[in-house]
């Protein structure tokens, strides 16, 4: 991450301002006083608190939605006769759930990370754990008509049944040999649709015999995922990753198919049938559409919410209800309604989340989370920013915010204060997940690193001018990797990789790289392995003519970029996490475990230690331990469990 910003002091958060300095502190500076000894912590609150929703299923007129990034994720109740959440079950496993399926007032939901097989008897409310499996997701279920529970997993890539009549699991074995995801699922009474990727497949599995066959048609050979599925008394209906397909196939004769395209769209997110039509929803312009099952016309019937992304579709009562982060829409045909339902007004219960990263630019702490950002402000009070997708990575550049945002790799921008950001740019180049941002002041560039979408190579570096709003996009930025940490110093980008492209594709590689990249002249310069065996490089940072870095593993390095050669190493902890910068002292958070902060450090650059700041946090991160430094140099934010903490760095 580039130190090189343009930050304005925090007023009640941070420490005080230099003496004489009407609002900004000067550069490389220590400040002169900082309050608290080294290693203070001071509890900020939850760090990032949402309600965002992973599924839903229908129980009589009751709506039972499901959360996801949670602690702990429930299933609340949402009486739409009334217009009212009237309960809410706990999950006590997983840290979200994205499957779930009825059999008659049973509702089963299955979580990730662990994943576990629940039963919610909504007659009671009892919430029972019917099943657990050594797989991270379980990313879909369905019920057969006889009640059997079907799952779909990853990265297994395998169909499990479920009976919840004997409590007895069958392993189906892996839909497509290969592939890692099954990403969607229906049942009939004699099959098994099992929907595949990183390189679609669609697979009929006899439930007898086990038997499978494939029966995606040839055209779609090329799709990254079956991704969404529905299913009537004759036809299923399936979304096609990633060029908006919708596919439309009669299971008694799967050669009889159609292939509709919603133009302008990548994912078809959710499908259901009603009457007789297909509706569907797309990104990246949360539309939803309506497909005659006649004709193969297809019908843009609104945007429930501009960008927004619908994990799940229900046909009840004449309509068709769409869940989407903490809230509900119903289309009715019958009058061409579309109506929007807050479920937070309605009672559905917020909670503290995994936040996916933490910056400072000196009036407020940003935490990137699902469909938003938490913004901390000088009065120890947050507020939710909006935002379709999850900010991964921010930067600030002349007074505004930028973000990366995943899915689909957008670039935003946020003016501090306001309460909305707005899209500047979309980086496309089948580029989904931003690792990283940094600022250059030499030649004015916002270096943006990505991850290309799963089943896809190339992972790019992404160049945007925020004065003429230019973007050129670079990929691959280094063959063969993604590149998952960037630091900036006068015109070179100093890349940190990750020998993973796109997930679901196995690695080319066998060891992170450091590469430094030339920004005008837009080519790539040298590249050292500096860690043995290190799958990703987790930060970098230049400082003193020395290039700095952490390796997933918990090995901390120097480089001279002059020799192009490691000079130094050190074990800092289990897994390496962010590193920061600040008065000229470099600063990292490590853990034991990957997703976890639990130590934060001081790196002494004379003798190569590590000097603990704070231990014993448990940072519970989505996707490795993360940290920021105040801008006026007097701290550094982290987390304390779900908590935002502010970690004193002491008095220069």
């Amino acid at each position: 991450m580039s130190f090189l910003r343009r930050l304005i002091p925090l007023t009640a958060i941070a420490c005080l301002l230099l003496p004489g300095s009407p609002g900004v502190a000067r550069a490389g500076a220590p400040p002169s006083r900082c309050g608290p000894a080294e290693g203070t912590i001071t509890s900020l609150g939850p760090a990032s608190v949402t309600n965002a929703l992973g599924n839903a299923e229908f129980v009589g007129d009751t709506m039972y939605v499901v959360t996801r990034g949670l602690s702990p994720n429930v299933v609340g109740a949402y009486d739409v006769a009334a217009d009212k959440v009237t309960a809410h079950h706990d999950l006590p496993t997983g840290i979200g759930a994205w499957a779930m399926t009825r059999i008659g007032t049973d509702v089963y939901v299955g979580t990730h990370v662990p994943s576990d097989l629940y039963k919610l008897d909504t007659l009671t409310g009892r919430v029972t754990k019917v099943a657990a499996f050594d797989d991270h997701f379980i990313w879909n279920i369905t019920a057969s008509p006889d009640g059997k529970v079907y799952l779909g997993m990853s990265e297994s890539g395998r169909v499990v049944e479920y009976d919840p009549a004997t409590g007895a699991t069958r392993d189906l074995g892996v839909a497509s040999p290969g592939e890692q995801y099954v990403r969607s699922i229906a049942a009939d009474a004699d099959t098994v649709y099992a929907g595949v990727g990183a390189h679609a497949h669609l697979v009929a599995i006899d439930r007898a015999t086990g038997a499978r066959k494939e029966i995606l048609p040839a055209e779609l050979a090329t799709r990254d995922f079956v991704a969404s599925m529905a299913m009537n008394a004759t036809h299923l209906a399936m979304g096609i990753s990633s060029q908006g397909e919708l596919l439309v196939l009669n299971k008694a004769d799967p050669g009889d198919y159609r292939i509709a395209r919603a133009p302008g769209e990548k994912y078809v997110t959710s499908v259901a049938f009603l009457g007789e039509y297909v509706y569907f929803t797309g990104r990246p312009t949360g539309t939803l559409y309506r497909y005659r099952l006649a004709t193969g016309e297809v019908e843009a019937l609104g945007v429930p919410y501009p960008e927004g992304g619908t994990p799940s579709l229900l046909a009840h009562d004449g309509r068709i209800w769409g869940i989407q982060d903490g809230a509900v829409f119903v289309y009715d045909p019958a009058t061409a309604g579309l109506e929007y339902r807050n479920l937070v007004s309605r009672g559905l219960r917020a909670g503290p989340e995994q936040p996916m990263n933490v910056f400072a630019d000196g009036r407020y702490v940003y935490l990137g989370g699902k469909g938003g950002m938490q913004v901390h402000d000088a009065s120890g009070g947050s507020r939710r920013v909006g935002v379709p997708g999850e900010p991964k990575s921010m930067v600030e550049v002349g007074g505004r915010v930028y973000l990366g945002v995943y899915t689909q790799a957008l670039l935003y921008g946020h003016e501090p204060g306001s309460d909305t950001a707005s899209l500047l740019a979309r980086i496309g180049n089948r580029q989904d997940r931003p690792r990283d941002m940094a600022y250059d002041p030499r030649t004015g560039l916002i270096v943006v690193a990505t991850q290309p979408e799963p089943g896809q190579e190339g992972g790019a570096l992404s160049l945007y001018d925020p004065g003429t709003g230019a973007l050129d996009v670079r990929r691959p930025a280094v063959p063969g990797q993604s590149v998952y940490s960037v630091a900036t110093w006068n015109g070179t980008a100093y890349l940190g990789t990750y020998i993973q492209e796109g997930f679901g594709l196995p690695p080319k590689t066998g060891t992170a790289r450091l590469a430094a990249y030339d920004l005008r002249g837009r080519r790539l310069l040298w590249q050292v392995e500096p860690v043995p065996g290190a799958a990703y490089i987790a930060d970098v940072v230049r400082l003193r003519g020395r290039v700095y870095g952490v390796s997933d593993t918990g090995v901390f390095f120097e480089v001279d970029p002059e020799r192009r050669k490691v000079t130094r190493t050190a074990k800092v902890g289990g897994f390496g996490g962010d590193l920061a910068v600040q008065a000229g002292r470099v600063y990292g958070v490590s853990g034991e475990a990957v997703s976890r902060g639990d130590r934060v450090y001081r790196m002494d650059l004379t003798d190569f230690t590590a000097h603990t700041l704070a231990d014993g946090l448990a940072g519970d991160w989505f996707d490795g331990a993360k940290l920021a430094a105040d801008p006026a140099g007097c701290g550094l934010y982290t987390l304390r469990e779900r908590d935002l903490v502010r970690i004193a760095t002491g008095r220069e």
